[in-house]
C-alpha cells in the first residue's frame, strides 16, 4: 500500500490550527471507550474497512475515493456540527472503528453510522459508541430524528441498529444504487 500525498499529516502553521479545529470536536466517553476527533493517521484505518468487503457499503472501490469519503464525513464537523468520531479504546488508545452523525447527499434525515475495525468486532463496542453517539445527537445537538440508512445484506449492522432499539421504517433509494437502503429509525428519549 502506498500513500497518497493528502494522508501525510501538514506541518507548521497547518498543523497547529488542524489540531485547534480538532480539539473543538467534542470528545465522548463511555465505560470503555472514548469518542474523539478524527486524526489523518486514522485515515489508514477507515480505508481498511471502506476497502475491504466488510466495509463494501461504502461504495468505496478506491483509495482515493476512500479518502474522500473520510474527508467528507470529517467536514460535517465544519459544516453541520456533526460528523465522524475516531473511536478508540479507553484503556490503550487503540484504534476500534468510527461512528458518525452525518448527513450527506441522497439522506433525507441525519445518520448514525458505524463501522469497527475486524479486530474490534464482537465486543459490543460498536452499539457502545453508537448509543454515545446517538444520546448526543438527540441531546446536546437536538436532532429531530436520527436514522441508520443500512444495506438489506447488512446484517450484522441490521442486528446492531436492532440491539440499540432501533426499528426498521421504510427505505430509501439513493441514485445509482441497485437496491434501497432500510431506512432504521432511533426513537428518541423521553423527556422529563
Amino acid at each position: 500500500m502506498s500513500l497518497m500525498m493528502c494522508e501525510l499529516p501538514t506541518k507548521g502553521p497547518g498543523a497547529m490550527q488542524a489540531r485547534q479545529l480538532a480539539d473543538r470536536i467534542p470528545m465522548l466517553e463511555t465505560r470503555r471507550l472514548v469518542l474523539r476527533a478524527p486524526h489523518i493517521k486514522d485515515f489508514r484505518a477507515y480505508a481498511d474497512i471502506a476497502l475491504s468487503a466488510r466495509g463494501s457499503h461504502l461504495g468505496c472501490t478506491t483509495r482515493a475515493e476512500a479518502w474522500y469519503d473520510f474527508s467528507n464525513m470529517v467536514a460535517g464537523w465544519l459544516l453541520r456540527g456533526h460528523g465522524l468520531w475516531t473511536v478508540t479504546s479507553r484503556q490503550d488508545g487503540t484504534l476500534l472503528g468510527f461512528v458518525l452523525l452525518g448527513f450527506e447527499p441522497g439522506d433525507e434525515e441525519p445518520e448514525l453510522g458505524f463501522m469497527l475495525t475486524e479486530d474490534a468486532e464482537g465486543h459490543g463496542y460498536a452499539a457502545e459508541a453508537a448509543e454515545a453517539a446517538r444520546a448526543y445527537g438527540f441531546e446536546h445537538m437536538r436532532l429531530p430524528s436520527l436514522v441508520s440508512y443500512i444495506d438489506a445484506g447488512n446484517d450484522k449492522s441490521i442486528a446492531l441498529a436492532e440491539r440499540i432499539g432501533a426499528f426498521a421504517d421504510g427505505e430509501l433509494a439513493y441514485a445509482g444504487d441497485p437496491a434501497p437502503s432500510i431506512v432504521y429509525r432511533h426513537p428518541k428519549p423521553e423527556t422529563a
